[in-house]
């Protein structure tokens, strides 16, 4: 699971031009964290590892652990540490993020300096047709962020009751027509199942009325993203992940996470948010240490890409990063 803001070009195995996301606000947020030798830097979402390249390029005693479901991912991200010359300081680990604490156990690393989140789906499945999760493309209807996994988007739209079918739209895509494009499904599904995307994004845009499908974009944007973070447990993972990347932070050790949506990002803000607050009841004539914060806010809200980036990378319009300094350990 990596960022929805990486930009590639299209080819038949490796894209040629790999514009990581918010790329120079993020190096600057990890570097005071990272740049000790010895500092270990998790990239819980490696993707293409442009983020990941760009921090073992600037920090010579910089150690990464990279973590992706997608072996596809792996596979390229492994072949361009290589060719950069950091495979001796890259462990890369088959894992969806929420296994942070586990990974981190079973390499014995009691704590790390640094934790990126590039949140959503990453280029390298953008740009495959055949993996499912574009409506621009008619391709078998998957969205499996991991390949291997059992829950394709056709089985959620074939199997789901209307009911659950509109909650998953409703709740994971903000989708204002969600009982009418939920009950379109199951009528179009009795007469054949849905295999293809083109087939379904059709079905939504007709389902749609006309005086809206007329802005904000394609009319199946919402329904795929809701499907995409059911099949993959999105939110659920990232509710799982985020409090034990923290953890697992030294004091002085920074967590940064780049969201593409508001779902994940109120899931972001209100966690640093939590973690930011002094605890000390207000009848305490001075603060207790030990109820006190234990993260530093560093970023102002949601920090966006700048419009020059925005031109250059599409992409990177809707994209925006949070970021923390642990500050004491947890009592």
């Amino acid at each position: 699971m990596s960022s929805t803001g990486s930009a590639a070009a299209p080819g038949p195995l490796r894209p040629a031009v790999h514009v990581p996301v918010l790329l120079e606000r993020v190096t600057e947020l990890l570097a005071p964290a990272c740049a000790v030798d010895g500092a270990v830097l998790v990239d819980a979402t490696l993707g293409l590892a442009g983020h990941s390249l760009a921090m073992l390029d600037a920090h010579p005693g910089l150690r990464l652990i990279g973590l992706d479901r997608d072996p596809e991912a792996r596979a390229e991200a492994a072949r361009r540490i290589e060719a950069a010359g950091h495979s001796d300081r890259v462990t890369l680990v088959p894992a969806v993020f929420d296994e942070l604490p586990d990974v981190l156990d079973r390499l014995g690393i009691p704590e790390v300096q640094g934790v990126l989140f590039d949140l959503g789906v990453s280029s390298l499945q953008l740009d495959r047709p055949e993996r499912g999760f574009s409506y621009s493309v008619d391709a078998p209807l998957d969205m499996r962020m991991d390949p291997g996994a059992p829950r394709t988007a056709a089985e959620i739209v074939n199997t789901y009751s209307p009911k659950d079918l509109a909650r998953v739209l409703r709740v994971y895509g903000e989708e204002r027509f969600a009982s009418r494009i939920a009950a379109a499904i199951d009528r179009e599904r009795s007469r054949e199942p849905f295999t293809s995307t083109a087939r379904l994004a059709e079905l939504v845009r007709d389902a749609i009325p006309a005086a809206t499908r007329r802005t904000g974009g394609h009319p199946a944007k919402r329904t795929f993203q809701a499907l995409r973070i059911e099949v993959n447990d999105e939110l659920g993972a990232l509710d799982r992940a985020l409090p034990a990347a923290i953890d697992a932070l030294a004091v002085g050790g920074r967590a940064v996470v780049i969201t593409f949506h508001s779902l994940e990002d109120r899931i972001v803000k209100q966690t640093l948010a939590a973690g930011a607050v002094d605890r000390t009841p207000p009848e305490f004539p001075v603060p207790v240490p030990e109820l006190g914060p234990v993260l530093r806010l560093l970023t102002r809200g949601g920090e966006e890409a700048t419009d020059a980036e925005t031109a250059a990378n599409p992409r990177a319009a809707s994209a925006r990063v949070r970021a923390a300094e642990r500050i004491r350990r947890a009592a």
